[in-house]
């Protein structure tokens, strides 16, 4: 999909747009950035990065914290085991460090295996925690991200501290290139690729709606410093809790 989008996303850079690739990036490092804040001034020491697929965040936060942060990357089978694979490859799996399977959009029974509930009953219910999401809310319909959202909530006020970060693409920010992405992006996924919200102030009233004390959305390169390319400011993080 990348080599099939690289000419159109090189003529958008020609003409002083947007790449892909910087969008990508930005909200990657802004959620690095956040989560490296909650970790360090909102005593979070344990994280569940749901549907986190092959991205190397938990290997990064692993091998910088240690033992001071459990670290679980969740996912559907097929892909946890994979995941689980590449991990052994490199050393990097612990009790501080492992991969588990999850369905995101499973129930709130704690008996089933693959809910968030099942996963969050092995934390210590002394310590924070972040859930994180990435590239995850765009391909679900509205009825069913906001389902996830509200289990993310209730998972989340169960703990001390904790914060949920995630990417979100708003629909105002659009432009042929993003459209370019999202009709490419739905023929690969065989689904259809989906904008929530028209602004931040939308989402964020949803977020609360869902269970969250307190909600913002902001751009980006407002989180963290990125390069010039237009491509970095689509992206948005979201950022709530539920103290």
């Amino acid at each position: 999909m990348y080599d099939l989008l690289h000419p159109v996303m090189r003529a958008s850079a020609v003409l002083g747009g947007p790449s892909l690739e910087a969008y990508l990036l930005a909200r990657h490092r802004a959620i690095d950035a956040r989560l490296e804040r909650a970790i360090q001034d909102h005593a979070v020491t344990q994280v569940i990065e749901v549907a986190a697929g092959l991205s190397p965040r938990g290997w990064r936060f692993a091998s910088r914290y240690g033992e001071r942060v459990t670290y679980i990357e969740a996912d559907l089978p097929a892909m946890a085991a994979r995941k689980r694979r590449a991990l052994e490859r490199i050393g990097s799996l612990s009790d501080h460090h492992r991969v588990v399977e999850l369905d995101a959009l499973a129930g709130s029974d704690p008996s089933d295996p693959a809910s968030l509930a099942a996963v969050a009953a092995q934390l210590d219910g002394d310590r924070g925690v972040a859930i994180i999401t990435e590239g995850l809310v765009g391909y679900l319909p509205t009825d069913a991200m906001l389902a996830m959202w509200s289990r993310f909530a209730a998972t989340l006020s169960g703990f001390p501290s904790s914060c949920y970060i995630s990417d979100l693409h708003l629909g105002s920010v659009a432009n042929p290139a993003v459209h370019a992405f999202r009709v490419a992006l739905s023929a690969f996924v065989r689904g259809r690729v989906y904008l929530h919200f028209d602004d931040a102030a939308d989402a964020e009233a949803r977020l609360r709606e869902c269970g969250f004390a307190t909600a913002s959305v902001r751009p980006a390169g407002q989180l963290v410093t990125l390069p010039g390319d237009p491509g970095s400011t689509l992206a948005h993080i979201l950022e709530a809790s539920t103290r």
